[in-house]
Parts: structure tokens; C-alpha cells; sequence
């Protein structure tokens, strides 16, 4: 082919349904979108609707990381066909005829980078077929093969897409962080955020802590406050990134030994993932963009605006709660144009690269 003619061939709008699952487990974000492109990228959210998991679903998320490779497998099976059901059942309930393909981010099972793996369930051939549509999944497996860590992804998306911005900051299960430093996109997950919290406020049969009420009633422990501060992980440089192998192994263990009440434990990792990420955004006159669920968190909120001299600015809650899920129909757009959609500044990996799997229905299925 002729590469000269490939960019003039390029279409430049694209009807996309993207779909996420977080390590906080709130259910599957689905994400109908238009992104259109004019010399800079634009995006246009038409529907979405977050469907939250059964208990057994949740149940068998939480604790992916035990399974043999062989039942990780089945279970990858049964998910995508579930999830290929789920959106299915979305693109019908709200009528959707134009779809350029479907953007599958999937559910990360493992993800061990400085081993060499990384495994997201729900990127099978079966979402191709049942949805009798192309699908552009698996996003992160070729980034750790170069090297890199896999995550976070999102950056090239808020580059493109919220680049009137000094800082990104997601608060999901992991806080992560994105910025330009030097004309090059800096990432790196922060620390962990809902994973903790709500693990904690589960004990008292709620599933999450309503805009921080109980943490804000607790007191913190200076003690586990400093230990936790002094994890390794926050003195190593990016690109690093975070997993639930980790909060188990690490996090778990070392807020257990004190034996605290519940609101104790909230005020404390709370005053933690503050302490944590006004380090990064510590810059006057700066404007933060705040997504993901824990901008809810009122009390989490307050303490990062007290730490910190940025400006935090929470977006309408179609942002808050689907920016990443808006972000890999992107990511799927990039790869469909063969454009840039990983960064090496971000995850570490030899090279800037075009990431992901490309799935077309099979035919007669």
C-alpha cells in the first residue's frame, strides 16, 4: 500500500460503544460515543449506563487472582460472553444503529508488569460475534511485551481530549495521575483509593462511604499514617503502576496489624491517598481535573484541596464516572487509524506504540 494515500483515506468521525470494568467493582461502564476530528480530537457522549454485577459476579472478580491458569480461562469465557450480552442488551435498549466497532477494555484479572504479564478477561472472539460487530480489545498485553507496564492507558486520552488541563487525576480504585513534563505525557498510578476504602466499609455492610460521612467521623492513626506513607512503592520513579496483588500482599496485611475501628481505618487511608497525591499537584494556579468515583468522596475531596495549591475541578458526572471508559473507545479509534495509542513516557516500553486486538465477526455465526 501506499502510504502517502493512507492518512487522506482515513475517516474522521467515529460512532463507538466502549466498554469498562474497574478494579473497584461498581458494575460494567458502557459508553456509546462520537468522536470527530478537526486538526484536534473531540468527543460527544450520546448514552451510557453503568450495570451493576451480580453478587456472584463480584464475588468471583474479587478474587480472580487465586484461580489456576486453566479456570482463569473458563472464567474469561463466561465473562465475555457475559459482558458481549450486557452491551448487547445496551445497543438494543436504546436503539443504536450506527457502530464504527466495539472498544473492550475488559476486567484486569492479573497484572504483574516487572514479571512480564498482564491478563484482562473479556477480550474474546465471542464479543465479535455475538455483537455481529468489529471489536478492538485487549489494550494493554503488547505494551508489557515491549517492556512496559501496561498501565495507565488513559493519558494519551487526556492528552487529546482534556488538554486544558495542568493534572488528570482518576479516583478509582487506584489514583492515577497524568500531566506534560518536558513535552512528554507523564503517568503513574499514585496509590490505592476505592480498593481500600471500600474493602474496610464493607465490614459495616454498606458498599461504599457515602461522600467520606464515616471516614470524616473517625480519628486518624498516626502510626499506620506514617508506615503507610513510607511504603517502598512511593519513593520508586514512574513509570510505576499499581495491582490488587499488591494492596493484598502489602496494604491489607499492614492495616490489620492495628487492629483499628472501621472510621479510624477510613480517616486514615483517606488522609493517606491526600498526603499522597497533593505531593504531585502542589502547583499554584494549576486546575485539576478530578474524576472517577472517588470525587464523590466530599471528605477525600477537602483534604487533597487543604494539601494541595492546585485548583481541583470536578467535571459533570457523565465525566467523573465514564472519562475512562470514554477514553478506551479512543484508544480502539487509534488503533483502528494504526495511530499512536500507547505512550513509552508513560508505561516505560521500548516505544510509542499502536495497541490492541482487532476481532471481525465470524461469518454464518
Amino acid at each position: 500500500m501506499d502510504n502517502s494515500n493512507f492518512t487522506y483515506m482515513l475517516i474522521n468521525n467515529y460512532y463507538v460503544v466502549s466498554v469498562m470494568s474497574g478494579t473497584s467493582l461498581d458494575g460494567i461502564d458502557i459508553l456509546y460515543s462520537k468522536f470527530s476530528f478537526d486538526g484536534k480530537w473531540n468527543f460527544k457522549i450520546i448514552d451510557f449506563e453503568t450495570i451493576p454485577y451480580s453478587e456472584e459476579w463480584k464475588q468471583k472478580l474479587k478474587t480472580l487472582i487465586q484461580f489456576s491458569k486453566a479456570k482463569l480461562n473458563q472464567i474469561d469465557s463466561k465473562y465475555s460472553e457475559y459482558l458481549a450480552h450486557k452491551v448487547l442488551n445496551f445497543i438494543n435498549r436504546n436503539s443504536i444503529e450506527g457502530i464504527d466497532f466495539i472498544a473492550s477494555h475488559g476486567h484486569t484479572a492479573l497484572h504483574s508488569p516487572d514479571q512480564g504479564y498482564t491478563y484482562q478477561i473479556g477480550n474474546r472472539q465471542i464479543l465479535a460475534d455475538t455483537l455481529k460487530q468489529k471489536v478492538i480489545c485487549d489494550f494493554r498485553v503488547q505494551d508489557v511485551e515491549l517492556g512496559g507496564q501496561g498501565a495507565p492507558l488513559v493519558p494519551i486520552g487526556d492528552r487529546l481530549l482534556f488538554s486544558n488541563y495542568d493534572f488528570c487525576i482518576n479516583l478509582g480504585g487506584f489514583a492515577n495521575i497524568s500531566f506534560e513534563e518536558n513535552k512528554q505525557r507523564i503517568a503513574f498510578d499514585i496509590c490505592p483509593v476505592n480498593i481500600v476504602l471500600n474493602h474496610y466499609v464493607n465490614y459495616l455492610d454498606v458498599d461504599y462511604d457515602d461522600k467520606g460521612k464515616i471516614a470524616r467521623s473517625g480519628t486518624i492513626n498516626i502510626s499506620l499514617l506514617e508506615q503507610i506513607n513510607n511504603l517502598p512503592f512511593y519513593k520508586q520513579s514512574a513509570p510505576k503502576s499499581l495491582g490488587l496483588e499488591w494492596v493484598k500482599e502489602i496494604v491489607f496485611p499492614l492495616i490489620d496489624s492495628f487492629n483499628l475501628e472501621t472510621k479510624d481505618i477510613l480517616k486514615t487511608i483517606v488522609e493517606h491517598i491526600a498526603v499522597q497525591i497533593s505531593k504531585h499537584i502542589n502547583v499554584k494556579q494549576a486546575k485539576t481535573l478530578v474524576t472517577g468515583g472517588g470525587a464523590y468522596n466530599s471528605f477525600l475531596i477537602e483534604r487533597i484541596e487543604t494539601l494541595s495549591k492546585s485548583k481541583i475541578i470536578i467535571p459533570d458526572n457523565e465525566i467523573v464516572e465514564y472519562k475512562e471508559a470514554l477514553i478506551f473507545g479512543l484508544l480502539g479509534v487509534l488503533k483502528d487509524r494504526n495511530e499512536v495509542n500507547c505512550l513509552k513516557s508513560v508505561t516505560g516500553a521500548k516505544k510509542d506504540h499502536s495497541s490492541g486486538k482487532i476481532f471481525n465477526p465470524k461469518i454464518n455465526v
